[in-house]
């Protein structure tokens, strides 16, 4: 098998039927059959060879999973049904009561929840540092910390941490190393390559690409993996044969379709760094972008996700979006359709305004998911709405 990204996301596939198809079908079943007893025996006994029942593997699953395990240089990996659902699976497997985690305090706002609202029920918790503050990631080390976890580029501030300064400190003090790459996907990214012992995405995003399905995934060791699959087989967190067999169809034009969403989004984050009504921009590829460095030492290409500031707060910025007229209006990201979201009075308007500012949320904040449209139409409606 090639080992180029766009020939093994086509070319890998599940074994064809009797029937000789070109295309993976659909296999909608929610379980497997057995010749007999002893075949039913055997086969639940070693059930690494064949597929048992679909919440534990169905052809779709294993053809999606194959495809990120290749792309992300793994060694096994499991689907879930969504991305919060890997994130808690892969914690819920791998940590105990009285366990401890290092974290990123930017991190997604459920991921968050986690740490500080449901973990703790299980007595294990977890230690904050910031974006800037990477050296102080040492000092919140205990003797019971299992985990460092972190997401890069982070949401909604398209921050950037240092995956190979991670990888180093989680070797030094034998920790796992577990990074959410959803806004880079595998194509931009491979954090296993710095020491990432897990990686973990929400597929509902580029993976899909077009908001259609949710699912999640995490991969890594198969040791790790291991532990994650029997926690889950028991939990029940699995994704649908029908997802698994769209987002593996998605996986197919991932690379050129996020090769046009980066270049839309460079286009797009250079005008608004130009624009009178923005105080700043934060795109991983600008020259401005404070870990501009680390991004083009770590990523492909800078990402889909341009995150800015409008002059003038929180109303200022609903109004920004009351004047979008192309673009949409959503809390997704990741979908061929530009999508702008004002943090500050939607995804995040729960939190105080020092919880906010503390992972880079400022009254202003516009978060843009630059879709696949022309460039220009998206910059236009980006620039009549800042207008008025």
């Amino acid at each position: 098998m090639s080992k180029h990204f766009e020939t093994q996301a086509i070319r890998t596939q599940t074994e064809k039927s009797q029937f000789s198809e070109h295309s993976t079908p659909l296999y909608l079943t929610s379980g497997f059959v057995f010749d007999d007893a002893e075949e039913m025996r055997a086969s639940f006994a070693d059930e690494k060879q064949r597929n048992l029942y679909s919440r534990f593997t169905n052809p779709n699953t294993t053809e999606f999973v194959d495809k990120i395990i290749q792309m992300e240089g793994a060694e096994a990996g499991y689907a879930f049904a969504t991305g919060m659902s890997a994130i808690f699976s892969t914690l819920g497997a791998l940590l105990s009561a009285g366990d401890h985690v290092v974290s990123c305090r930017s991190v997604f706002g459920s991921t968050h929840s986690m740490f500080t609202k449901y973990l703790p029920k299980w007595n294990i918790e977890t230690s904050y540092f910031k974006i800037n503050e990477t050296d102080k990631i040492e000092s919140l080390i205990k003797p019971n910390t299992k985990i460092l976890y972190a997401e890069t580029p982070t949401n909604p501030g398209v921050e950037i941490i240092d995956l190979e300064l991670l990888g180093t400190i989680a070797k030094k003090h034998n920790l796992l190393l577990v990074i959410d790459n959803c806004f880079a996907t595998p194509y931009l990214q491979t954090p296993i390559k710095f020491g990432a012992d897990l990686v973990v995405h929400s597929a509902t995003k580029l993976i899909d690409g077009q908001g259609r399905v949710m699912g999640g995934v995490t991969v890594g060791s198969k040791d790790l993996i291991r532990e994650i699959y029997l926690f889950s087989r028991n939990t029940g967190p699995a994704m649908s044969p029908f997802n698994a067999w769209v987002l593996s169809k998605s996986l197919e034009t991932l690379a050129v379709r996020v090769d046009k969403h980066c270049e839309n989004a460079l286009k797009v984050a250079e005008f608004l760094e130009g624009n009178s009504n923005v105080n700043f921009v934060k795109y991983p590829f600008l020259k401005s972008h404070p870990q501009y460095e680390i991004a083009k030492k770590q990523m492909k290409l800078g990402g889909n996700i341009i995150a800015f500031e409008i002059k003038g707060g929180i109303e200022i910025g609903r109004a920004f979006l009351d004047k979008i007229k192309m673009c949409s209006l959503s809390a997704n990201l990741g979908d061929t359709r530009t999508i702008v979201t004002h943090p500050a009075s939607t995804t995040h308007a729960s939190l105080s305004e020092e919880d906010r500012l503390e992972v880079g949320i400022t009254d202003g904040l516009v978060r843009v998911s630059v879709g696949l449209e022309n460039a220009d139409d998206i910059i236009a409606d980006i620039k009549q709405a800042l207008d008025n």
